[in-house]
C-alpha cells in the first residue's frame, strides 16, 4: 500500500488500558475464551462439511457465518494478546490499513451474510412449497460470492478514503487496534467530507440493513401467526436466534459507526466485545439452537473417540 500523502510510518496503540492489572486480566481472560470458543467455531464447519444430512443451505450459511467469524476474530485478537506483554505498542502504516481492510471486508461480508441468512429463513418459512427451487445449490453459491463482493467493495471506499488523507504529525492512536473512527483523527487536513462518507458507507448501511432484517423477522412472525402449534414454536425458535445474533453483531457497530468520530467512554469496551468477544459467540449461539447440528456434532465426537480408543 503506497504513502504518499505520508511521513508517519508506524501508529502507537495506546491499548485498552494503562493498568497493568486490568491488562493481565483482559489477557488471560480473551485467552481463556479464545481457547474454548475458537475450536467450538472450528467443530462447527467441520461437522457441517462432513455430514451428509446437513446439505440444506441453512447449514451451507451456518458453516460460512463460522468460518468468517473465526476468520474475523483473528484479525485483531493475536495483536492485542502480544501488545498485552510489552510497554510500547505500535503498528506500521502498512499494518494499520491492512488490518484496517480486513477487519470492514469479513464484518461487511458477515453482515451482508446474515441479510442473505434472513432472506433464506423467509424463503424457507413463509414459501416452504417453492424453497428447494428457489435456494438451489447454485443460489446459494450466486448469494455468497454477492456478499463477498459486497464486503470487498465496502472495504476497498474506506482504504481508499484513508490513504488519501496525510499523515504528517499525531500517530498515537486511542485504541487497541485500527479502525476508521481513530485514524481519521490523526490526520493533518479537515476531515469533515470524509467523516460523512465513512458515517454513509459504514453507518447507514449498518443501521439500513439493521432495521431491514429485523422487520424481515416481524414478517416472518406475523406471517406464522396462524400456523400449528410445533411449526409456530420452531418458526419462533429460529427468528429468536437470527435476532439474537443481529443484536450481538449490529448493536455496536451503530454505536461505533453511525455517530460523528469522537471519543466516547464506553468506545473501547464496545470495540473490544465488538472486535473479540461477539465474533465467535455468534455460531455457537445459533448452534446450541439447533438440533441437528448438536446431533451430528455429538456424532462426530463420538466416531473420533472411538476410532482413538481402537
Amino acid at each position: 500500500m503506497e504513502q504518499e500523502n505520508s511521513t508517519v510510518t508506524e501508529f502507537t496503540l495506546l491499548g485498552l488500558t494503562e493498568s497493568r492489572e486490568i491488562q493481565l486480566f483482559v489477557f488471560v481472560l480473551i485467552f481463556s475464551f479464545y481457547m474454548i470458543v475458537l475450536p467450538g467455531n472450528l467443530l462447527i464447519i467441520i461437522t457441517i462439511r462432513s455430514d451428509p444430512a446437513l446439505t440444506a443451505p441453512l447449514y451451507f450459511f451456518l458453516g460460512n457465518l463460522a468460518f468468517l467469524d473465526a476468520s474475523y476474530s483473528f484479525i485483531v485478537a493475536p495483536k492485542m494478546l502480544v501488545d498485552f506483554l510489552y510497554e510500547k505498542k505500535t503498528i506500521t502504516y502498512q499494518g494499520c490499513i491492512t488490518q484496517l481492510f480486513f477487519l470492514h471486508f469479513l464484518g461487511a461480508g458477515e453482515m451482508f451474510l446474515l441479510v442473505v441468512m434472513a432472506f433464506d429463513r423467509y424463503i424457507a418459512i413463509c414459501q416452504p412449497l417453492h424453497y428447494a427451487n428457489i435456494m438451489n445449490r447454485q443460489v446459494c453459491y450466486a448469494l455468497l460470492l454477492a456478499l463477498w463482493i459486497g464486503g470487498f467493495t465496502h472495504s476497498i471506499v474506506q482504504v481508499a478514503l484513508i490513504v488519501r488523507l496525510p499523515f504528517c504529525g499525531p500517530n498515537q492512536l486511542d485504541n487497541f487496534f485500527c479502525d476508521v473512527p481513530q485514524v481519521i483523527k490523526l490526520a493533518c487536513t479537515d476531515t469533515f467530507v470524509v467523516e460523512l462518507l465513512m458515517v454513509s458507507n459504514s453507518g447507514l448501511l449498518t443501521l439500513l440493513c439493521f432495521l431491514g432484517l429485523l422487520t424481515s423477522y416481524a414478517v416472518i412472525l406475523f406471517r406464522v401467526r396462524g400456523s400449528s402449534s410445533e411449526g409456530k414454536s420452531k418458526a419462533l425458535s429460529t427468528c429468536t436466534t437470527h435476532v439474537i445474533i443481529v443484536f450481538l453483531m449490529f448493536g455496536p457497530a451503530i454505536f461505533i459507526y453511525t455517530r460523528p468520530f469522537r471519543t466516547f467512554p464506553a468506545d473501547k469496551v464496545v470495540a473490544l466485545f465488538h472486535t473479540v468477544i461477539f465474533p465467535l459467540l455468534n455460531p455457537v449461539i445459533y448452534t446450541l439452537r439447533n438440533q441437528e447440528v448438536k446431533s451430528s456434532m455429538k456424532k462426530l465426537v463420538n466416531r473420533q473417540v472411538l476410532c482413538g480408543v481402537e
